[in-house]
């Protein structure tokens, strides 16, 4: 792994103060209950989860910050895992049933990864949820260097600052979390549009054909490059 990258993933890492530590195993029906969880996601539940723990209750009386619209609280929720892989579903499912912003910490075999969405109120129905795309770092050693936790004025604040230091793509002068949050995803759609164009363009055979998919292709790249804020081609 490269430094930078190395350097991303360990930034996520917090070192969570003692006070707001909670420390409660989560059982698996108390989530399904309050998810509606059909069949298939309690089998993903069964096959992959061992134990879920609420950790860290990060809360105007157990941290000392003010909430903030949306950010009541902040939850930080270790799963230890039964295998490597844990389908995304399961993490949707917890997010659907806990009504505060959730941090996860996943473990398995002696390494660490740390994920979340950024979730947030819909607009139009306060008691319903909106969740992004998820963002996660590398898996780490289990037992390596946290960092502080970073300062803000608010829960909001400390949230979003978390959360930037999980998404890869850095925030462009003045832009709003929820704008870059919409912007990382609609890179990673125009990434899957560029794929889908250099595989039809190595398969085509018809000289005609080629041009027009290549001119769709040149025009896909640069409007990514417009996306990600690189200079140039």
């Amino acid at each position: 792994m490269s430094q930078p990258a190395s350097l991303v993933s360990n930034a996520a890492f917090i070192s969570y103060p003692k006070q707001a530590a909670f420390g409660r195993t989560l059982p698996k029906n108390k989530i399904y209950e309050h998810s509606g969880a059909n069949t298939r996601l309690k089998d993903l539940f069964v096959e992959q989860v061992e134990q879920i723990i609420w950790q860290y209750k990060l809360a105007p009386e157990t941290i000392n910050l003010p909430a903030k619209a949306g950010v009541p609280e902040l939850q930080i929720f270790s799963i230890q895992l039964k295998t490597p892989d844990l389908n995304l579903d399961v993490l949707r499912c917890i997010d659907g049933a806990v009504q505060f912003p959730i941090i996860f910490e996943l473990s398995f075999d002696g390494r660490t990864q740390v994920i979340a969405a950024y979730k947030r109120p819909n607009e139009s129905d306060a008691s319903r949820w909106v969740l992004s795309d998820y963002f996660a770092t590398a898996w780490l050693p289990s037992d390596i260097e946290r960092a502080a936790m970073p300062l803000a004025l608010d829960l909001g604040g400390l949230y979003e600052q978390v959360l930037h230091r999980l998404i890869p793509t850095p925030a462009r002068p003045q832009e709003s979390l929820a704008d870059l949050v919409a912007r990382v995803e609609l890179v990673a759609a125009k990434r899957r549009e560029v794929e889908k164009a250099s595989s039809r363009l190595a398969k085509e055979k018809q000289f005609n054909r080629k041009v027009e998919i290549n001119a769709h292709l040149r025009q896909l790249k640069n409007e990514l490059e417009e996306l990600t804020g690189r200079e140039g081609a």
